[in-house]
């Protein structure tokens, strides 16, 4: 007999080999209608999987966390079935399960449009009516790359062709449709109801962009039409709060043809800039950083010392001046070592903290790049902090703690904690990475905190902590990270005098709490919509005068506010004043003054807040000192 373990550790018995379909044919009608796929001894497997010895099996139906990435992988071929069914000579080439959705990328002779997304979409609707059985095949590879190559797939059939010789190769049919995949799919195309398509991009073969460049059709699939429901909601909202709409609305930033990837600050934009570099600034100052400032560009063997040259070479930017090559940082940590090293360190110097704003440039592919989110140019708030063994775990513990401070203080409640660890590809000895991840989670446990771990995604020098922040609209953003590195400063020849008068190397921590500015201002435009608090918003008041006899006292209402550090503008148009407040309300300003003749006669403003309500009349000192102590408020954090 075979016993099968079920998650409630309760046993079924089989005369011999079961499916798992069977097996939950055999709990009941409802759960095998229910069942998209399994879990064997922890591994995800097809229903049509047959069990073979005792094992421990799960049955996954639509309510558990893994389903959703077998819905949209499974949806993602229901498209490329419906795409060749309409464009017979359409080549498909991959198509994974992706966040919130799928994407497939096809080579065709002209561009999809939209009215071919609706077709599309419309015969997938059709495909999911057939009900067709989704059925696993193996075949040995040479035979699978004439197989696709006999169909006219010379994609597939070169990515066939480059998996080992002595690895199965798993196809998946669906009716005529026929693809490579490792699976697992679910065992029929009729539960696929819930799916739409978003868009179509361009994307080069392979990433590459020498080679052809490729449609990309994206897709959202989900478990249920109300979760679908949701996402589109959210998306349409996103919409509304893109950041690089906003920037144009509100006159913050904008980008250009002549410098991909890098941003031009307008006047308003690089006031927040500012606002948040002097609030990160303040952070260095309290807690123990001393701020530098390491060249932009750099000899390549220095980068060939620290590792980055093997790693990063094609990310970086090159030039060549009297026969000697130089690359823009990429990253800052080099230049940090460099400064450590500018004088002979001692172990009472130690933690030794370098702060900067490092303005860093990466050669990111073109069709990556995303207003402010993903640029070439950007600036992080870096920082290193070098130490000894024993200082790594209360250096981690106080970063974990001003993290959650600074973000609290931009008004971010939830964080996810994650910790990546040993990739395959590394530098160092294994006993090191033992102490640097040992370190991360000790951290953690010590503070309580719950954190998932990320196996095999630390950086190639040490393993890393990850913070991620869930916005208002529920998505998630990596922002803050600290990193251990036993590594790069024994690389680069650091050291410090040990109370023993002996030379050690001490471990470097990279960290980053914002990460790039760039990004993290795009974060916060969406996150607020345009409408900052009142410490962080790039003009805080603006004074509009209702006729012309009130513009010098505007203007001096004005100045007293500028002179007491508050950023503010006027409007001292001959316009009527409802057309002024329209207009100032619509650059989302936390305060609009409006001063007529009773105004200037008692020294007084009348004051309307954002989003039109009226606070009556005040004394302009008593609305200066409101406006100072509502920026204090958010006041840096120091421990």
């Amino acid at each position: 007999m075979l016993a099968i373990t079920l998650p409630d550790g309760s046993k079924r018995e089989y005369p011999g080999a079961v499916s798992c379909a069977d097996i939950a044919g055999s709990i009941g009608a409802g759960l095998l209608k229910a069942a998209l796929a399994a879990r064997v001894n922890g591994k995800l497997v097809d229903l049509s999987t047959v069990v073979t010895e005792d094992a421990e099996v799960s049955l996954i139906t639509a309510r558990d966390p893994e389903a959703l990435e077998i819905i949209r992988h499974s949806t993602a071929h229901l498209m490329a079935q419906a795409v060749k069914e309409l464009f017979p000579d359409a080549q498909v080439t991959i198509g994974p399960a992706i966040e919130n959705g799928f994407y497939y990328d096809f080579s065709y002779s002209r561009p999809f449009t939209p009215e071919d997304l609706k077709v599309i979409e419309a015969r997938m609707d059709e495909i999911v009516k057939r009900d067709l059985p989704v059925v696993r095949e193996e075949m040995p590879r040479d035979e699978a790359v004439e197989f696709f190559k006999q169909m006219g797939e010379a994609y597939k059939a070169e990515i066939i062709a480059s998996i080992p010789t002595n690895e199965p190769i798993s196809l998946y049919r669906q009716g005529d449709f026929v693809d490579l995949c490792r699976g697992p799919h679910v065992p029929r195309t009729g539960v696929l109801k819930v799916h739409k398509l978003m868009k179509v991009a361009g994307a080069y073969w392979r990433g590459d962009s020498k080679n052809e460049m490729l449609q990309r059709v994206y897709g959202t699939a989900w478990a249920t039409k109300d979760d679908q429901a949701k996402y589109l909601t959210m998306l349409e909202e996103a919409e509304k709060r893109d950041h690089r709409r906003l920037g144009k609305e509100l006159d913050l930033f904008h980008l250009q043809d002549e410098a991909p990837g890098m941003i031009f600050w307008h006047g308003k934009g690089w006031a927040l800039w500012q606002v948040v570099e002097q609030y990160m600034r303040q952070v260095y100052r309290n807690n123990g950083y001393e701020e530098v400032k390491a060249p932009q560009l750099l000899d390549r063997s220095l980068w060939e010392r620290s590792g980055h040259w093997t790693k990063y070479r094609e990310n970086m930017f090159t030039t060549e001046s009297e026969n000697r090559y130089y690359a823009l940082k990429p990253m800052n940590c080099p230049g940090h070592i460099q400064l450590f090293n500018a004088s002979l360190r001692s172990y009472r110097e130690l933690p030794l903290r370098f702060g900067e704003f490092g303005q860093c440039h990466r050669n990111e592919p073109s069709g990556g790049l995303h207003g402010l989110m993903r640029v070439r140019g950007f600036t992080q708030d870096d920082g290193h902090i070098f130490c000894t063994e024993e200082q790594i775990l209360k250096e981690c513990q106080d970063y974990t703690r001003l993290v959650q401070a600074v973000y609290r203080d931009f008004g971010f409640k939830e964080i996810a904690y994650k910790v990546a660890t040993r990739p395959e590809m590394r530098i160092g000895e294994d006993a090191a990475w033992d102490k640097a991840e040992a370190a991360l989670f000790e951290s953690f446990d010590s503070l309580g905190i719950q954190y998932e771990v990320l196996e095999g995604e630390g950086a190639f020098y040490g393993p890393k902590i990850e913070y991620h922040l869930k916005d208002c609209l529920g998505r998630s953003w990596q922002c803050g990270t600290i990193q251990v590195d036993f590594q790069m400063p024994g690389r680069l020849g650091a050291e410090y005098v040990a109370e023993d008068n002996t030379r050690k190397t001490p471990v470097m921590l990279h960290r980053a709490i914002l990460g790039s500015l760039e990004r993290w201002l795009g974060m916060i435009i969406e996150e607020y919509a345009g409408a900052f608090p009142t410490w962080l918003a790039p003009v805080q008041v603006a004074v509009a005068s209702i006729t012309d006899d009130q513009q010098d006292y505007a203007q001096a209402v004005a100045k007293k506010l500028h002179d007491a550090g508050i950023r503010v503008q006027t409007d001292l148009r001959s316009e009527k004043i409802s057309y002024k407040i329209r207009e100032l309300s619509l650059q989302k300003l936390p305060y609009i003054l409006v001063v007529g003749g009773k105004e200037k006669e008692n020294n007084t403003v009348a004051i309307r807040v954002r989003g039109g309500k009226n606070l009556g009349v005040m004394d302009v000192d008593a609305f200066i000192e409101q406006i100072v102590n509502e920026t204090a408020s958010r006041a840096p954090y120091a421990h």
